[in-house]
Protein backbone atom coordinates (compact mmCIF):
# COMPACT_ATOMS: atom_id res chain seq x y z
CA UNK A 1 0.00 0.00 0.00
CA UNK A 2 1.31 3.46 -0.78
CA UNK A 3 2.15 5.97 1.82
CA UNK A 4 -0.91 8.41 0.80
CA UNK A 5 -3.13 5.34 1.01
CA UNK A 6 -2.27 4.25 4.44
CA UNK A 7 -1.88 7.63 5.40
CA UNK A 8 -5.44 8.28 4.42
CA UNK A 9 -6.41 5.23 6.47
CA UNK A 10 -5.23 6.62 9.60
CA UNK A 11 -6.43 10.23 9.49
CA UNK A 12 -9.74 8.35 9.02
CA UNK A 13 -9.35 6.37 11.59
CA UNK A 14 -7.92 8.92 14.16
CA UNK A 15 -10.36 11.36 12.81
CA UNK A 16 -7.60 13.57 12.61
CA UNK A 17 -4.60 15.62 9.67
CA UNK A 18 -2.22 16.24 13.32
CA UNK A 19 1.15 15.19 12.83
CA UNK A 20 2.89 15.31 15.89
CA UNK A 21 6.55 16.56 15.49
CA UNK A 22 8.93 14.45 18.07
CA UNK A 23 12.04 16.71 18.23
CA UNK A 24 13.04 15.91 22.07
CA UNK A 25 15.27 18.67 22.77
CA UNK A 26 17.57 17.02 25.96
CA UNK A 27 17.28 20.52 27.65
CA UNK A 28 13.56 20.58 27.81
CA UNK A 29 13.28 16.83 28.55
CA UNK A 30 11.19 16.32 31.78
CA UNK A 31 13.25 15.20 35.09
CA UNK A 32 11.04 11.77 34.58
CA UNK A 33 12.81 9.99 31.94
CA UNK A 34 16.41 11.73 32.43
CA UNK A 35 17.26 8.73 34.45
CA UNK A 36 16.07 6.32 31.70
CA UNK A 37 18.86 4.39 29.66
CA UNK A 38 17.87 6.05 26.28
CA UNK A 39 16.40 9.59 27.73
CA UNK A 40 14.84 10.96 23.68
CA UNK A 41 13.47 7.26 23.36
CA UNK A 42 11.52 7.16 26.75
CA UNK A 43 10.27 10.65 26.33
CA UNK A 44 8.52 10.04 22.74
CA UNK A 45 7.33 6.60 24.13
CA UNK A 46 5.41 8.21 26.99
CA UNK A 47 4.48 11.15 24.43
CA UNK A 48 3.37 8.73 21.90
CA UNK A 49 1.21 7.24 24.23
CA UNK A 50 -0.17 10.47 25.37
CA UNK A 51 -0.95 11.69 21.95
CA UNK A 52 -1.58 8.38 19.79
CA UNK A 53 -5.41 8.76 20.20
CA UNK A 54 -5.63 12.36 18.40
CA UNK A 55 -2.52 11.43 15.80
CA UNK A 56 -2.30 11.10 12.28
CA UNK A 57 1.45 10.82 11.84
CA UNK A 58 4.52 11.43 13.86
CA UNK A 59 7.31 13.62 12.62
CA UNK A 60 10.82 13.05 14.46
CA UNK A 61 13.36 15.88 13.05
CA UNK A 62 16.48 13.62 12.38
CA UNK A 63 18.67 16.50 13.84
CA UNK A 64 17.37 15.97 17.23
CA UNK A 65 18.49 12.21 16.97
CA UNK A 66 22.16 12.86 14.82
CA UNK A 67 24.31 10.51 17.45
CA UNK A 68 24.35 6.90 18.42
CA UNK A 69 22.21 6.90 21.49
CA UNK A 70 19.51 8.81 19.08
CA UNK A 71 19.72 6.73 16.34
CA UNK A 72 18.64 4.02 18.80
CA UNK A 73 16.33 6.32 20.02
CA UNK A 74 14.27 7.03 16.46
CA UNK A 75 14.42 3.21 15.72
CA UNK A 76 12.79 2.40 18.88
CA UNK A 77 10.58 5.59 18.55
CA UNK A 78 9.56 4.21 14.81
CA UNK A 79 8.81 1.12 15.74
CA UNK A 80 6.52 2.19 18.79
CA UNK A 81 4.41 4.35 16.65
CA UNK A 82 4.37 1.30 14.37
CA UNK A 83 3.06 -0.83 17.10
CA UNK A 84 0.34 2.06 17.61
CA UNK A 85 -0.40 1.73 13.82
CA UNK A 86 0.69 5.54 13.87
CA UNK A 87 3.06 6.04 10.30
CA UNK A 88 6.15 8.34 11.05
CA UNK A 89 7.39 10.39 8.53
CA UNK A 90 11.40 11.65 9.23
CA UNK A 91 11.69 15.56 8.89
CA UNK A 92 15.42 14.81 7.51
CA UNK A 93 15.67 17.27 4.13
CA UNK A 94 17.79 15.31 2.74
CA UNK A 95 19.15 16.19 -0.87
CA UNK A 96 22.43 14.86 -2.16
CA UNK A 97 23.64 13.09 -5.32
CA UNK A 98 24.88 9.56 -6.40
CA UNK A 99 26.13 7.36 -3.68
CA UNK A 100 25.14 9.92 -0.85
CA UNK A 101 21.25 10.29 -1.97
CA UNK A 102 21.11 6.56 -2.47
CA UNK A 103 22.50 5.85 1.12
CA UNK A 104 20.12 8.48 2.50
CA UNK A 105 17.28 6.53 0.74
CA UNK A 106 18.57 3.55 2.96
CA UNK A 107 16.30 5.18 6.49
CA UNK A 108 13.12 4.15 4.12
CA UNK A 109 14.48 0.28 4.01
CA UNK A 110 12.24 -2.15 5.82
CA UNK A 111 14.85 -4.37 5.26
CA UNK A 112 17.52 -2.22 7.34
CA UNK A 113 15.36 -2.35 10.92
CA UNK A 114 12.22 0.48 11.77
CA UNK A 115 11.88 2.29 8.64
CA UNK A 116 10.05 5.79 8.32
CA UNK A 117 7.32 5.74 5.84
CA UNK A 118 8.12 8.84 4.59
CA UNK A 119 10.93 11.65 4.77
CA UNK A 120 11.18 15.72 3.99
CA UNK A 121 13.66 16.24 0.91
CA UNK A 122 15.46 19.51 -0.51
CA UNK A 123 14.96 19.86 -3.80
CA UNK A 124 17.76 22.33 -4.22
CA UNK A 125 20.18 20.07 -6.44
CA UNK A 126 17.26 18.82 -8.43
CA UNK A 127 15.98 15.54 -9.53
CA UNK A 128 18.98 13.41 -9.38
CA UNK A 129 19.41 14.19 -5.94
CA UNK A 130 15.92 12.73 -5.03
CA UNK A 131 16.00 10.17 -7.46
CA UNK A 132 16.55 7.04 -4.58
CA UNK A 133 13.75 8.38 -2.39
CA UNK A 134 10.87 8.72 -5.86
CA UNK A 135 11.59 5.30 -6.70
CA UNK A 136 10.73 4.08 -3.28
CA UNK A 137 7.05 4.24 -4.75
CA UNK A 138 5.19 3.07 -1.09
CA UNK A 139 6.86 5.82 0.37
CA UNK A 140 5.90 9.45 1.07
CA UNK A 141 8.74 12.48 -0.17
CA UNK A 142 7.61 15.67 0.54
CA UNK A 143 9.39 18.05 -1.09
CA UNK A 144 10.39 21.60 0.31
CA UNK A 145 7.85 23.86 -1.53
CA UNK A 146 7.91 27.12 0.30
CA UNK A 147 8.70 27.68 4.04
CA UNK A 148 7.51 30.18 6.65
CA UNK A 149 11.36 31.38 8.05
CA UNK A 150 12.40 34.57 7.38
CA UNK A 151 15.47 33.98 5.00
CA UNK A 152 13.42 32.04 3.08
CA UNK A 153 12.94 34.53 1.04
CA UNK A 154 16.47 35.03 -0.11
CA UNK A 155 16.43 32.62 -2.47
CA UNK A 156 12.85 31.29 -2.93
CA UNK A 157 11.19 34.30 -3.95
CA UNK A 158 13.48 35.07 -6.90
CA UNK A 159 11.79 36.00 -10.16
CA UNK A 160 13.20 33.41 -12.90
CA UNK A 161 12.90 34.58 -16.95
CA UNK A 162 9.78 32.67 -17.22
CA UNK A 163 8.50 35.04 -14.83
CA UNK A 164 7.39 32.76 -11.91
CA UNK A 165 8.98 32.89 -8.42
CA UNK A 166 12.18 29.78 -7.58
CA UNK A 167 9.31 28.33 -4.98
CA UNK A 168 6.71 28.55 -7.84
CA UNK A 169 8.70 26.86 -9.57
CA UNK A 170 9.58 24.01 -7.49
CA UNK A 171 5.94 22.80 -6.63
CA UNK A 172 5.55 22.70 -10.60
CA UNK A 173 8.62 20.10 -10.62
CA UNK A 174 7.34 18.31 -7.57
CA UNK A 175 4.58 17.70 -9.92
CA UNK A 176 6.38 16.65 -12.74
CA UNK A 177 8.49 14.28 -10.25
CA UNK A 178 5.09 12.75 -8.95
CA UNK A 179 4.93 9.44 -11.14
CA UNK A 180 4.88 7.23 -8.36
CA UNK A 181 1.74 9.10 -6.80
CA UNK A 182 4.17 9.48 -3.76
CA UNK A 183 5.27 13.25 -3.80
CA UNK A 184 4.12 15.75 -0.86
CA UNK A 185 5.13 19.50 -0.27
CA UNK A 186 6.03 21.15 2.40
CA UNK A 187 4.35 24.34 2.69
CA UNK A 188 4.10 26.62 5.71
CA UNK A 189 1.06 27.85 7.22
CA UNK A 190 2.41 31.44 8.32
CA UNK A 191 0.83 32.66 5.21
CA UNK A 192 -2.64 31.32 4.22
CA UNK A 193 -2.40 33.45 0.59
CA UNK A 194 0.15 31.90 -0.66
CA UNK A 195 -0.69 28.45 0.68
CA UNK A 196 -4.03 29.41 -1.16
CA UNK A 197 -2.11 29.56 -4.18
CA UNK A 198 0.35 26.97 -4.18
CA UNK A 199 -2.91 24.39 -4.09
CA UNK A 200 -4.32 26.26 -7.03
CA UNK A 201 -1.04 25.19 -8.93
CA UNK A 202 -1.47 21.99 -7.55
CA UNK A 203 -4.75 20.93 -6.98
CA UNK A 204 -4.03 17.00 -6.02
CA UNK A 205 -0.59 16.72 -4.13
CA UNK A 206 -1.07 16.98 0.01
CA UNK A 207 0.68 19.32 1.78
CA UNK A 208 2.81 18.72 5.11
CA UNK A 209 2.10 22.33 7.08
CA UNK A 210 3.96 23.08 9.27
CA UNK A 211 3.77 26.03 11.63
CA UNK A 212 0.62 25.74 13.07
CA UNK A 213 1.62 25.71 16.96
CA UNK A 214 4.23 27.33 18.50
CA UNK A 215 4.78 29.48 15.02
CA UNK A 216 1.32 31.08 15.05
CA UNK A 217 1.03 29.73 11.45
CA UNK A 218 -3.48 29.79 10.37
CA UNK A 219 -5.13 27.15 11.34
CA UNK A 220 -8.18 27.34 8.69
CA UNK A 221 -5.71 28.08 5.89
CA UNK A 222 -4.03 24.82 6.80
CA UNK A 223 -6.87 22.83 6.36
CA UNK A 224 -8.55 24.43 3.61
CA UNK A 225 -5.26 24.78 1.08
CA UNK A 226 -3.56 21.80 2.46
CA UNK A 227 -5.21 18.89 2.32
CA UNK A 228 -5.51 17.04 -1.01
CA UNK A 229 -9.18 15.19 -1.44
CA UNK A 230 -9.14 15.22 2.31
CA UNK A 231 -5.14 14.01 2.49
CA UNK A 232 -2.63 16.16 4.21
CA UNK A 233 -0.66 17.08 7.58
CA UNK A 234 -0.91 19.95 10.07
CA UNK A 235 2.38 19.69 11.80
CA UNK A 236 2.95 20.82 15.67
CA UNK A 237 5.98 20.20 17.30
CA UNK A 238 6.89 22.06 20.23
CA UNK A 239 3.14 23.56 21.31
CA UNK A 240 2.24 19.67 21.45
CA UNK A 241 5.14 17.49 23.08
CA UNK A 242 6.00 20.93 25.25
CA UNK A 243 2.42 21.89 26.15
CA UNK A 244 3.59 20.47 30.08
CA UNK A 245 6.53 22.85 30.45
CA UNK A 246 6.00 24.52 33.53
CA UNK A 247 8.13 23.66 36.57
CA UNK A 248 5.74 21.58 38.83
CA UNK A 249 4.92 19.28 35.58
CA UNK A 250 8.81 19.27 34.90
CA UNK A 251 9.89 18.32 38.51
CA UNK A 252 6.96 15.49 38.93
CA UNK A 253 8.91 12.68 39.44
CA UNK A 254 6.01 10.48 37.90
CA UNK A 255 5.79 13.12 34.70
CA UNK A 256 1.63 11.95 34.32
CA UNK A 257 0.75 15.83 34.21
CA UNK A 258 3.93 16.96 31.47
CA UNK A 259 2.87 13.75 29.45
CA UNK A 260 -1.09 14.55 30.00
CA UNK A 261 -0.69 18.24 29.22
CA UNK A 262 0.22 17.01 25.52
CA UNK A 263 -1.97 14.71 25.36
CA UNK A 264 -4.66 17.30 25.78
CA UNK A 265 -2.70 19.68 23.62
CA UNK A 266 -3.06 16.96 20.48
CA UNK A 267 -6.56 16.26 21.09
CA UNK A 268 -6.97 20.95 21.13
CA UNK A 269 -5.54 20.95 18.11
CA UNK A 270 -7.38 18.15 16.43
CA UNK A 271 -10.81 19.48 17.68
CA UNK A 272 -9.54 22.62 15.97
CA UNK A 273 -8.38 21.82 12.92
CA UNK A 274 -11.32 19.45 12.24
CA UNK A 275 -13.94 22.91 12.50
CA UNK A 276 -12.74 23.53 9.04
CA UNK A 277 -12.27 19.98 7.45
Amino acid sequence: MHFFDRLADRIATADSVVSVGLDPDPDRLPDSVLDADLPRWQFNRRIIDATHEHAACYKPNAAFYEDPDGWRALEETIAYAHGKDVPVLLDAKRGDIGNTARQYAQILDDEAGPAADAITVNPFLGRDSLEPFLQCADKGVFVLGRTSNPGGEDLQDLELASGEKLYERVVHLADLWNGNGNVGLVVGATNPDELEEIRELVPDIPFLVPGVGAQGGDAEAAVEHGLADGVGLVNSSRGIIFAGEDADARRDDSGDAFFKAAGQSARQLKERLNQFR
